[in-house]
């Protein structure tokens, strides 16, 4: 083995070696063991060596091998007892049951573990620990146990399982990150492995589904709850309770809302929770102090070059960026200087480093901006070095766990060829934990939080150590003494810390003790984050208490964004009245550019959406605003769908205003609400507005018609003119929107044709596309496709329209041809198999090799930049061209011209997740294909081409399936031939 930091030397020799010599020719017949030398770690003793910090800490070895191995994960008892989790099993030998907990103690005070005793053995994977009632909850895909020491000997004799259902389908994906909320609850990110989480021992309870979101537990109850969330490893509270979390290649994101609001009102469609909040972006640029390891420039170099399959980030860098974030925490403690109180903390375990950020207001939100100028906050030269996991600790301090691995990736990324160079439990017997100190700090005593009276816990809620306060609240909660009451009453309203009047809030409802006289004075309370949680906390009293109902509604004019934030969500747990409409419409208005406001109101308007609309059209302000037609619409909408008599009578109140004063606004609420001609409510629509409705109706439209027909009508202004004629009827609208499809007219103006017709349930809209289906270019026959693949009786024109010969097998995308084999109507399944086993693509391996020979062509650039606007720029964007939805093409020119080649022609060899086709089946037989963009509690959000967006309700779904396949069709060799691929690849080698 070599010693770490010979690593340089062996890159440089390698670099100049390649200079001088011919190396042998890349395949995957090559044997790469003298690029894969085995990496010697850097013993214990001499470790602190390696690392380097930034100027006013240090970094200090807290516990080391043999005390613990590969640490992922730690916890705290109240007596300052570390548990920790050691997953010994890490990557592939889950089966092994070599993982297990284990318990750490300081003897004597000085801030390091003398006292190692193994508290679990025999666990497979795990990847989480918990302190709870004197024992350890632990999460052990697939299930969560609860393990409990009642002899004394520091080795568990309870063994309970809790939970099972956990997916374990990423070693990389599973559960992590237990973490104490104000609430009284236990927070848990499931992970991209998902779960169908039940209750051990009651085979009979329907499972919780968890995907993309993460899970809250009750633990005197063991009751569940999804929540928002849903991202990879890390997961972390600050202060004030906003919530942190971090995926492998997105560092840093904010959940935005808590997904019981949402779940209130299942007509609102709402962007994802979750809020990437990195100033520099997901995938940031990281500052190594360590050689990149050799398997991975390998690697790199073997994808870049089409040799194994998989994805080339950081465009074809090996490393310099994020890869492998994980473990996000907020810095709590009381240790470090002030000014980096509440920064945040991501360890990049394949660069092996901590990265920081400060936090900045940003709305409702935060973002985050890097503190450390080209360099990190903790680096190491050691490539073991891994940072998996962080924790605010008892004196104040952040530790860090190093699981201290040779290797740390996923097996499955690990091509053959390399991977049997490697071992991949190499370290497994080894591990390190940190701590992150200032300069000049002084250890404090080990917290006995166990041994406190009552009295002294409800004083620790004010500490300034984020640890002592959470498990202070912990034990409150545990106790349920009653006895805490009239002191946690006296520290809400008296403590001078605003954190402690907050946490003494929480634990008064911990204890079932809140009531009016302690929360009311709290909602005028002078801190901003105390008002925002005290009207959290009063839903459950304010049906009850006519004060608070009163003082929350005031609370629309308070001075700060974050608390009516808040307000607009909790307003939703009054019962509809004049009072509690009229404060939301307030919000509104004061907020109206604010989209996560405008969620918050929405959420809260399951009742009363027909009061809110009309105030809302009542207003100038708001109709002349983007964001406020767009409010009005969604109201529409869900008034429309609802059918509440009250609604329908408010709303036909603000269509009649409406129509006196001519509004343009009039016709897309009318068309929102979805009264159809000859019903009750397109008749009530009509006497409402005196008949001028209609007649406002007709002027628009045929003002519309007369803009998108006219040629001299800019660009802009005849898109939009093309989309109002979603408010006609097709058969009006039928001629025009036909001849819009000419291949005269913009590509643009013949895309809004091509959507607006897909608004349309009418057959006849199959009719007219396919009429025109041969003279559109590529890109809209794509489109067009997907159109007459979103319902059934147009499916079955397209079909017959290939049956005879109109259309090709190849207009087809082979991947819906394959979901069409498993419609749920039986003549579309009949008649595309049959289309499907005559198809005639190539296999991909056939056409890849058929196109090399284009790597030796001479390729035009400016032919290139016009094949790219006509057959990529539906998903692709490069020098500002084109629609931000697959990978960036321009970045991936490092990779080489023969890797770009292999993923154009051959798009399914890997497929990142994050481009993976869906397809949903509606209610109404509709069926929609694309990437999932936004999915919530009563949402999911399909992107396809052209940035085409379906968002579909919860309630309208049928079925949700993924097809394994990219969001790029096979077959580009059907519409670029040899001589137009070269001509790409030359424009993609140039640009920037």
């Amino acid at each position: 083995m070599l010693p770490a930091i010979g690593v340089w030397a062996l890159a440089l020799a390698l670099a100049f070696g390649q200079v001088f010599a011919q190396p042998p020719k890349d395949s995957v017949d090559r044997d790469y063991a003298g690029e894969l030398p085995r990496i010697r770690p850097t013993e214990p003793g001499e470790a602190i060596k390696t690392i380097q910090v930034a100027r006013g800490f240090r970094v200090e070895q807290v516990a080391a091998e043999p005390l613990v191995n590969s640490p992922v994960a730690v916890a705290f008892d109240e007596n300052g007892r570390l548990f920790v989790v050691e997953m010994r099993g890490y990557s592939e030998n889950k089966d092994e049951h070599v993982s297990r907990v284990r318990l750490l103690e300081d003897l004597d005070g000085d801030g390091k573990f003398e006292k190692s005793t193994i508290f679990v053995d025999g666990l497979a994977w795990p990847t989480a620990v918990f302190c709870w009632g004197g024992g350890v909850i632990v999460a052990d895909a697939p299930d969560v146990l609860y393990f409990k020491d009642t002899s004394g000997d520091g080795k568990a004799d309870e063994r309970r399982v809790l939970y099972t259902g956990l997916g374990v389908s990423n070693v990389q994906g599973l559960i992590n990150s237990f973490q104490w909320g104000f609430d009284n609850r236990i927070y848990v990110a499931i992970s991209s492995s998902g779960a169908e989480l039940r209750k051990a021992g009651d085979e009979q309870a329907r499972p919780v589904a968890i995907r993309g979101r993460d899970i809250a537990i009750e633990p005197r109850t063991w009751a569940i709850a999804p929540v928002s969330g849903g991202a990879q490893h890390g997961l972390s509270f600050d202060d004030w309770g906003n919530r942190f979390v971090c995926s492998n290649s997105d560092h840093l994101q904010e959940v935005m809302y808590e997904d019981r609001y949402l779940a209130r009102n299942p007509y609102l469609a709402a962007p994802a929770p979750r809020r990437s909040i990195a100033a520099d972006g997901p995938q940031a640029d990281v500052f190594r102090t360590s050689p990149v390891e050799p398997w991975r420039i390998v690697r790199t170099r073997l994808r870049a070059t089409g040799i194994v399959p998989g994805i080339v980030e950081g465009g074809g860098r090996a490393a310099g960026y994020f890869t492998g974030a994980t473990g996000a925490t907020i810095y709590r403690g009381n240790a470090w200087p002030k000014e980096w109180h509440g920064i945040a903390i991501v360890g990049d375990v394949g660069s092996n480093l901590v990265h920081r950020k400060r936090l900045e207001r940003d709305g409702v939100g935060f973002i985050g901006r890097r503190i450390d100028e080209k360099s990190e906050f903790v680096s190491s030269s050691d490539i073991w070095f891994r940072p998996v996991q962080f924790a605010n600790a008892p004196d104040g301090t952040l530790y860090i766990l190093d699981m201290y691995r040779e290797v740390i990736e996923h097996p499955a990324s690990l091509p053959p060829l390399i991977k049997k160079h490697l071992d991949l439990t190499s370290g497994r017997d080894r591990g390190r934990i940190y701590r992150v100190v200032p300069e000049g700090f002084k250890q404090p005593g080990v917290p006995k939080l166990g041994q406190m009276t009552t009295a002294e816990l409800v004083s620790l809620l004010a500490h300034p150590n984020g640890w002592h306060r959470d498990t202070a609240a912990r034990l409150l909660y545990e106790r349920q003494d009653q006895g805490a009451i009239g002191p946690l009453e006296r520290l809400a309203s008296g403590a001078k810390e605003p954190l402690g009047r907050m946490h003494a809030l929480y634990a008064l409802d911990g204890l079932g003790a809140l009531d009016e006289k302690t929360v009311l004075p709290r909602l005028s309370d002078e801190h901003a984050g105390v008002r925002k949680h005290a009207a959290r906390l009063a839903e459950k009293l304010a049906r009850q208490s006519a004060a608070i109902r009163e003082r929350l509604l005031a609370m629309a004019d308070d001075a700060e964004l974050p608390v009516r934030y808040q307000v607009a969500f909790s307003l939703g747990e009054l019962p509809s009245s004049g009072a509690r409409n009229a404060a939301l419409v307030k919000l509104t208005k004061r907020d109206l550019t604010d989209g996560y406001v405008r969620v918050a109101v929405l959420s809260s308007l399951s009742d009363g959406a027909g009061e809110a609309l009309r105030l809302l059209a009542a207003d100038q302000e708001v109709l002349e605003a983007k964001e406020g037609r767009e409010l009005l619409a969604s109201l529409a909408t869900q008034i429309g769908r609802q059918q509440k008599a009250e609604d329908i009578a408010e709303t036909l109140k603000a269509l009649s205003a409406l129509a006196k004063a001519n509004s343009p606004a009039l016709p897309t609420i009318i068309q929102r609400l979805g009264a159809r001609s000859g019903t009750p409510l397109a008749e009530q629509i009509a006497v409402a507005t005196g008949g001028k409705a209609e007649t406002l109706m007709k002027l628009l439209l045929a003002d519309a018609a007369k803009r998108a027909a006219d040629e001299g009508t800019p660009l802009k202004a005849r898109v939009a003119a093309v989309e109002q004629l979603r408010l006609a009827t097709f058969a009006d609208q039928q001629e025009l929107l036909g001849s819009l499809l000419a291949p005269a007219v913009p590509a643009e103006v013949q895309s809004a044709a091509i959507a607006t017709m897909a608004s349309f349930d009418a057959a006849s809209v199959a009719e007219s596309i396919l009429a025109k289906f041969a003279v559109l270019s590529p890109r809209l026959k794509g489109q067009a496709t997907d159109v007459l693949l979103s319902r059934p009786a147009w499916t079955l024109a397209l079909l017959a329209a290939v049956e005879a010969g109109q259309l090709s097998t190849g207009d087809i995308d082979p991947v819906k041809l394959k979901l069409l084999v498993e419609h749920r109507n039986a003549a579309i399944r009949t008649r595309a198999s049959k289309l499907l086993a005559s198809s005639q693509l190539s296999r991909r391996g056939e056409v890849v090799d058929g196109y090399r020979g284009v790597l030796e062509m001479k390729g035009d650039v400016e032919r290139g930049k016009q094949l790219f606007a006509k057959t990529c720029a539906a998903c692709h964007k490069v020098q500002g061209v084109g629609q931000d939805i697959g990978p960036n093409l321009a970045a991936m020119k490092t990779r080489g011209p023969e890797a770009i080649l292999l993923n154009v022609l051959d798009p399914n060899r890997e497929v990142n997740p994050q481009f993976l086709n869906y397809a949903v089946l509606t209610a109404d037989g509709r069926q929609l294909t694309g990437i999932i963009a936004a999915e919530t509690a009563t949402s999911i959000t399909l992107k396809r081409a052209d940035n085409a967006t379906d968002t579909i309700l919860r309630i309208d779904i049928e079925q949700l399936k993924s097809t394994g396949m990219s969001l790029m069709p096979e077959g580009m060799e059907k519409q670029v031939d040899q001589q137009g691929m070269a001509d790409l690849l030359e424009y993609l080698r140039i640009v920037e």
